[in-house]
């Protein structure tokens, strides 16, 4: 072929070579190639709400965004895969194309094929020619252009949604997204990124309030139960609207043997052998069987965005998160946090920056900064956690909250912290019961929950610890055995927890049982067997079984000398009990002895030099020296009420004893006032049926009494 005769062929068009004339005649037949959407009209929505329930501020904003004249407007509704931004949509895109006047339209924007189709067919429904879409999909012409282009020249006023758009570079690469005069555009995605939407208005939508979220179930299971029980149901699924429409739905769909309300709350928490992701997706044949609509696969669509940003560690910070529960998590916990090369400490930040911004966790407010992430994505992620990653992901959870937990916690407030992280260190105990992991790492969670019960009881908040040591015992007792050190310590503080609520009988039957353990398991001079001896004279000393407890309170005091020396705290603390329970003139002579060598070895503010002088004051008084008593006992009462405040229960013994030296020493006036504190606040902290309660009732009575016959 000469160089004149050269010649390129582009599309459709051919090259014919001839040495002569030649008569070339064609017909070209066109057909459709069109691989739109059918409708752009009608939403693409799999099972809409029966009512709308809650959004009601979110929906006025909106119902004034496609009033009449309402145009150059862009509204990013964010949250997380299930929250209900496409329901909202569709609500508005009825009531604009029914109540509004307004055209609506509306586009998958999940992926850029979807995207690109479902414009141009808007374009096409705005009045754009066959010639002019065949070049915008040829790429002849700016194809975002050409849709916009029409989209202003729209002689009718429009709403144009754009659904599931969680990639926003797809919106952005392209020219997608912009504001026209004529029209309003709503956008639905998970990423809550303001740098994505510049001039948007951002709604955020999160979980629904406990009574709307019990009504989404009585509407699509009216039947199944009361609305109390739509609300522990709803409470259970985390108040997701996802979660209650797959359980609605399933509710709604039985036939063979239908169960109520209460039947499928029972089976939520896995007792009945059933999955309860397992359990909560089988609704979702009800809804159209999308893999969108499950939610095993919702948080994962997001995760794979993440990866395909290069983000890949965001899932394996996730992963940890699921160790934990979905109360507000301290966000100083994840500091140190690291899974090896898979998720490198140094980019633990960017990973949790990509979780915040696809909305698969979020801020929560508070004067502490945390993080709350759903419980059904939790749930969903721990269940698909693969086995050979449980063990570093537990380890790497105790660990992080043993950072965070004191390992000997002081009497008193606490850090706040610690009380935020109770319900994730119950979280970490179930994750490592149904886990298949090393003993030591159980253990590390063991350790969580006993640095956890001892600092709430030293908090004074007696309940709390013993919910929480009684949870923990029972998820660890399989793992680990009763003979466990970390089990018998956890014991020991439920028996601590029951004697300061007044419980005496079980406090003295649980902890002589623990001391049999400590001295079987660990012998009679080891410091858990000395510390047994303690714990169970205390309860012994208030069931007026005081010769025995003197002998443990002796036993103990020995034994911490010999295995720690005469001034270790506990030993000093051993001693100081001694003083609460003798009445021997010995003993009693020893006690300023005791508080000087606390003062000296300890310092002045001391726990153990505060417990001293209280003790040194209370047998001083009851030997009937309450001349004596007197300076110990008020600078006890200060330091205490400093330190712990007035309502701290151990302030109330101080008080109680200050009393009752005032009233030895004829002060009866001053002796009533501080009864009338104590009395009150007892009834206040305590309760009006605890024993102390009772007891500093009767000793104001007595007070009072003499005074009254003056």
């Amino acid at each position: 072929m000469s160089n004149h005769n050269d010649a390129q062929a582009h599309g459709q068009g051919r090259i014919y070579q001839a040495s002569g004339d030649q008569h070339i005649t064609e017909h070209h037949h066109h057909t459709s190639d069109w691989s739109g959407p059918d409708s752009v009209r009608h939403p693409t929505v799999g099972r809409t709400p029966v009512v709308l329930r809650d959004r009601v501020g979110e929906m006025d904003r909106l119902h004034a965004a496609v009033e009449p004249s309402v145009g150059n407007s862009v509204y990013v509704l964010h949250g997380l895969g299930g929250c209900g931004k496409t329901a909202v949509a569709y609500a508005l895109f009825q009531h604009a194309t029914n109540q509004a006047g307004r055209i609506g339209l509306w586009v998958n924007a999940s992926d850029t094929a979807s995207l690109r189709a479902g414009m141009l067919a808007v374009a096409a429904d705005r009045g754009a020619t066959d010639g002019e879409l065949v070049g915008a999909r040829s790429g002849l012409r700016p194809a975002a252009d050409l849709v916009w282009h029409y989209l202003d020249c729209s002689d009718q006023p429009w709403l144009l949604v754009l659904d599931n758009a969680d990639n926003p570079a797809i919106l952005r690469d392209g020219g997608w997204l912009r504001s026209s005069p004529t029209g309003t555009v709503v956008v639905t995605t998970r990423q809550a990124a303001a740098h994505w939407w510049p001039g948007a208005e951002l709604l955020q939508f999160g979980v629904l309030p406990r009574e709307d979220a019990a009504l989404v179930l009585r509407d699509l299971a009216p039947h199944a139960g009361s609305i109390e029980d739509a609300a522990e149901v709803a409470d259970r699924l985390g108040r997701l609207p996802l979660a209650l429409t797959l359980a609605g739905g399933f509710l709604a769909h039985q036939v063979i043997d239908p169960w109520s309300l209460a039947d499928y709350g029972r089976r939520l928490d896995g007792s009945a052998g059933l999955d309860p992701i397992e359990l909560i997706e089988q609704g979702a044949t009800a809804i159209g069987g999308d893999s969108r609509h499950l939610p095993s696969r919702t948080w994962q669509l997001s995760l794979d965005a993440l990866a395909a940003q290069g983000r890949p560690e965001a899932g394996h910070l996730l992963r940890l998160l699921a160790c934990w529960s979905d109360d507000p998590l301290p966000l100083s916990v994840l500091l140190g946090a690291e899974l090896g090369p898979a998720l490198p400490a140094s980019h633990v930040e960017s990973a949790l920056r990509g979780l915040i911004d696809h909305s698969l966790t979020e801020l929560a407010p508070g004067a502490i900064r945390c993080l709350r992430t759903h419980g059904v994505l939790l749930d969903s992620v721990a269940r698909a956690t693969p086995a050979d990653e449980h063990e570093q992901l537990s380890a790497a959870a105790a660990r992080l909250c043993l950072a965070l937990l004191p390992e000997v916690p002081d009497r008193g407030t606490q850090d706040p912290r610690v009380n935020l992280l109770a319900p994730h260190v119950i979280a970490l105990l179930r994750r490592t019961a149904s886990w298949a992991i090393s003993q030591s790492t159980v253990e590390a969670t063991a350790e969580c929950a006993l640095r956890l019960v001892t600092a709430v009881h030293g908090a004074g908040d007696y309940a709390s610890a013993l919910s929480f040591g009684s949870d923990a015992v029972e998820l660890l007792k399989p793992r680990l055995g009763e003979d466990n050190i970390w089990l018998i310590r956890l014991r020991q503080r439920m028996g601590r927890d029951l004697f300061r609520l007044g419980r005496f009988e079980e406090s003295a039957a649980l902890l002589r049982q623990i001391l049999e353990d400590c001295e079987r398991v660990l012998g009679p001079e080891a410091p858990d067997t000395l510390t047994a001896c303690r714990r169970l004279a205390s309860p012994l000393v208030n069931l007026d079984q005081k010769p025995d407890a003197i002998s443990l309170f002796r036993r103990a005091a020995e034994g911490y000398v010999r295995v720690l020396g005469p001034v270790h705290p506990l030993t000093l603390l051993a001693r100081s009990d001694i003083l609460e329970g003798s009445p021997k003139s010995i003993d009693v002579d020893a006690g300023s002895d005791l508080v000087m060598e606390c003062r000296r070895e300890l310092g002045d503010e001391h726990t153990v030099t505060l417990i001293a002088e209280l003790n040194c004051a209370f047998s001083l008084n009851r030997a009937g020296r309450p001349e004596e008593a007197l300076p110990y006992i008020r600078s006890a009462f200060a330091k205490f009420a400093r330190r712990f405040g007035t309502d701290y229960p151990l302030t109330f013994n101080v008080r109680q004893t200050l009393g009752a030296i005032l009233y030895a020493l004829g002060q009866n006036t001053e002796a009533i006032e501080h009864l009338e504190e104590v009395a009150e606040g007892r009834t206040r902290v305590l309760g009006p049926n605890h024993p102390w309660t009772i007891h500093a009732k009767e000793l104001l009575k007595q007070y009072r009494d003499p005074q009254r016959e003056s």
